[in-house]
């Protein structure tokens, strides 16, 4: 993801829009159900058809898909979206469990699935927001 053509490739190699829709239905299916998850599902309102979608149009657009996220709401300006919550480590790592389970579900290249569960926990641990938060110290 560091070169102009990754994510355009990663895109593709996930299997485009329908492959990055299964894999956030499957997210938060674990958000619903996972036990581990119930902190961070208590962050979102009882529906989740709007958050779904929005993350459908952002990761598609953050693996190099078309830009519908961008256009409808701008900057993505994650760390900012989400400063009304508490984000921690916890937070950050149920998170992750309910994306990892569903990249496992939904990307049948290992190599692939390394490179995106690298690119979300990079993703994860920089909308943290706790006094702990290793991001802030660098500004």
């Amino acid at each position: 993801m560091t070169s102009s053509s990754a994510p355009q490739v990663l895109f593709t190699e996930i299997g485009g829009q329908s492959a990055v829709d299964r894999l956030v239905d499957s997210f938060y299916h674990r958000m619903d159900t996972l036990p581990e998850a119930t902190t961070i599902r208590a962050m979102h309102a009882d529906d989740l058809t709007s958050v779904k979608n929005v993350l459908k149009r952002y990761l598609g657009e953050w693996l190099g898909g078309p830009k519908l996220y961008s256009q409808e709401r701008g900057h993505p300006r994650l760390r900012q979206r989400h400063m009304h919550f508490q984000i921690g480590p916890a937070e950050r790592d149920a998170w992750m469990l309910c994306m990892r389970g569903a990249v496992e579900e939904v990307v049948e290249n290992t190599v692939l699935r390394g490179h995106l569960l690298q690119a979300f926990f990079k993703l994860a641990d920089w909308v943290r927001n706790d006094s702990g938060n290793p991001h802030d110290s660098q500004h």
